[in-house]
């Protein structure tokens, strides 16, 4: 069954996504500005803060594949309340840990409740509306889901400065609450009937997890030990389980990255933007929240307001953008998005001791806000209408699984590439100086981001049906259909 645009049917479909994915983005944004006041509560080193982020990226990124078939197979539906349910429970253990080990740990259980909720909301969308709706609704879901993710620093400000930064976590169960029964009543389920006599790909799973996990150890614990056995020993595990995981997913005959969906070059392409766009997003939105506390000197609630240019931009701008970028096609926002993006955090290098608000802060958060707003909606659509419908949430889990190790990985080699010691959050001059060398380095990837986008993303017009025009028209053609692409 197809639901349509502007229907009661469709407004329940896209809350529910909306709130589901929003809890998972509002929380991968809303620990940073509460990182701080984790740290001196918990007298924890900048390691800790590394890891209360990452931990979470790490299992998010490792199973999100596994996610996504897992519920093309069982049901979207299915498994996206389950893990809705898992990540409230997640959230909670969050919310009481006595210490950073029991914090840290719980944020890796949260991680797994988000890999089975974010490739599920995508995914319900892409199978319940109408193909003529597409690319609106995405529009809607990107736009709204950035929204969650832009208003998380400053919702995760107020809090911290009110009830306590344990609240940040506990927050998300009563969005839970309302979340499960709206799902259950008013979301169709749906799945893929081509997978279901599929094996699950679980030692895939393992090997990506773990090379992820290893690599990350290296990186952010590289400043405190430098190249010691340990961290040169598991930089090299790490990068010797990839290399495996790799040639298992190609000879394995149901694997869980499997090769051909990398047929399409649109797909292909817009991953590796993925990659360079998030990566310099996580690195970007990890220190930041910190440069204006830290350095700047505000409290958490003005650190988290000072970004909240960029949640009205997203709420007034994204689903137009949506539709421009099925419009124009996708090349030129994924070419100018990134670009502006850039632009926004050289722009934050003007932001230092007794930084003004609106001479200094204001532009920066303005222009990568238009930035995010070129950029968001068009590369998930054109993710999503580069495959087979039927896809979805295979496609949609290898595309976050990307944006999500690709921040992962920044969060944790960031601090390392700018010379940032264990102890350089509680001096200001000291970080002052390491985020001065962080900002190009983000822009950079950006701006590499924008000319694969520029070089590599093809531009189609509307109503052209071939392998690669879905991304304009929706439509599917029989000969790729037929292939199972």
């Amino acid at each position: 069954m197809s639901v349509r645009m502007g229907t009661a049917a469709g407004r329940w479909v896209l809350f529910t996504t909306v709130l589901g994915s929003g809890m998972a983005m509002l929380d991968s944004t809303v620990v940073n500005v509460a990182l701080p006041r984790i740290g001196a509560d918990l007298d924890a080193d900048m390691a800790v803060l590394q890891w209360t982020v990452n931990a979470y990226m790490l299992t998010l990124a490792g199973l999100i594949l596994l996610g996504g078939a897992l519920g093309d197979r069982y049901g979207r539906r299915k498994v996206f309340v389950f893990g809705v349910v898992w990540f409230a429970a997640g959230s909670l253990l969050c919310g009481i840990a006595p210490d950073a080990g029991v914090l840290i740990a719980a944020r890796a259980l949260q991680g797994i409740g988000g890999a089975l909720l974010t490739p599920g909301s995508l995914a319900l969308i892409q199978a319940s509306f109408h193909p003529d709706d597409r690319a609106a609704a995405v529009g809607v879901w990107s736009g709204l889901g950035g929204v969650g993710a832009a208003v998380g620093p400053f919702l995760g400000g107020w809090l911290v400065d009110g009830p306590g930064w344990r609240w940040v976590f506990l927050l998300n169960v009563p969005l839970a609450a309302l979340c499960v029964p709206v799902a259950l009543r008013h979301v169709p389920e749906s799945k893929d009937a081509r997978v279901h006599t599929a094996r699950f790909d679980v030692t895939g799973a393992v090997l990506g997890a773990l090379a992820l996990a290893l690599v990350t150890y290296a990186l952010i614990e590289a400043p405190g030990q430098g190249a010691s056995p340990l961290v040169l020993g598991a930089a090299a595990a790490g990068l010797l389980l990839g290399v495996a995981f790799v040639r298992l997913e190609r000879r394995l005959p149901d694997p869980m990255l499997p090769p051909e969906i990398f047929a399409s070059r649109q797909f292909t392409a817009v991953n590796v933007v993925t990659v360079c766009v998030y990566a310099a997003f996580g690195g970007f939105f990890f220190l930041a929240a910190l440069q204006l506390q830290v350095v700047a000197g505000y409290s958490a609630l003005g650190a988290g307001a000072a970004l909240l240019p960029t949640t009205v931009l997203m709420l007034l701008l994204s689903a137009r953008s949506g539709a421009l970028g099925e419009r124009i096609g996708p090349r030129i926002p994924l070419t100018v998005g990134p670009l502006l993006c850039a632009a926004g955090m050289l722009l934050m290098l003007r932001v230092g001791v007794d930084a003004s608000y609106v001479r200094d802060v204001l532009p920066a958060v303005v222009v990568l806000g238009l930035g995010m707003v070129t950029l968001v909606a068009p590369l998930t659509a054109t993710v999503l209408g580069s495959v087979d419908a039927g896809r979805a949430g295979l496609a949609s889990g290898i595309n976050n699984a990307a944006a999500r190790a690709a921040g992962l990985i920044a969060v944790a080699a960031l601090p390392l590439v700018a010379g940032m010691s264990p102890s350089a959050y509680r001096s200001a001059a000291e970080f002052g100086s390491t985020f001065r060398r962080a900002m190009p380095v983000c822009a950079g990837v950006l701006v590499v981001g924008a000319v694969l986008a520029y070089l590599t993303v093809r531009r189609l017009p509307v109503g052209v049906c071939h392998p690669e025009c879905r991304v304009s028209c929706g439509v599917t053609p029989p000969l790729e259909r037929d292939r199972g692409v």
